[in-house]
């Protein structure tokens, strides 16, 4: 599964215009099962709000899950507006945390998804995401017209082919 193309509709968890982080933590976990199953094969959930107590401050993961197939812990941290570069930061401070203390030997560095409303595709580029275990991925608040859900799956398929060297993709 792509975690760049992760997208959960707030509405089918029953959220509308105003909500909090914490709301939409306890919609996502009303509908564990169907999350983890987006999430793809071999997820299992860990904590939620898992603190961690570093130089005595207090820092929470919003969930936290175990991958069985990838050997690997993966941290989601849930924001209500767009990706901001300083998210990165907070999220390397937890994926080294948890590579600290929660790793065991044999598995991998844990991962982490910060999942938002929004995301600035430069800003995730000249951040080198890609090369730090950290993903982010949008949720939608609500859905798009036809015309852009068209527009994102013939750009999803684009960038298929380009990762996969211009493998031939049917676009249905």
């Amino acid at each position: 599964m792509d975690f760049k193309t992760v997208s959960y509709i707030l509405d089918f968890l029953g959220l509308k215009d105003r909500y909090l982080e914490k709301d939409l933590e306890d919609a996502i976990l009303r509908e564990l099962e169907n999350f983890l199953l987006e999430l793809g094969a071999g997820f299992t959930f860990v904590a939620r709000q898992k603190r961690l107590q570093i130089d005595n401050d207090d820092f929470y993961i919003d969930l936290l899950f175990y991958n069985r197939r990838l050997k690997r812990l993966v941290a989601i941290d849930l924001k209500l507006g767009d990706f901001k570069a300083a998210d990165k930061g907070q999220m390397e401070l937890y994926l080294r945390w948890l590579a600290k203390y929660e790793q065991e030997p044999g598995e991998a560095s844990p991962l982490g998804i910060i999942l938002c409303s929004g995301k600035k595709q430069e800003q995730i580029e000249l951040l080198e995401l890609d090369q730090t275990g950290i993903h982010v991925a949008e949720y939608l608040t609500e859905l798009p017209p036809k015309a852009v859900l068209q527009q994102k799956l013939h750009e999803a398929i684009r960038n298929s082919r380009q990762r996969f060297g211009g493998v031939q993709v049917e676009e249905g």
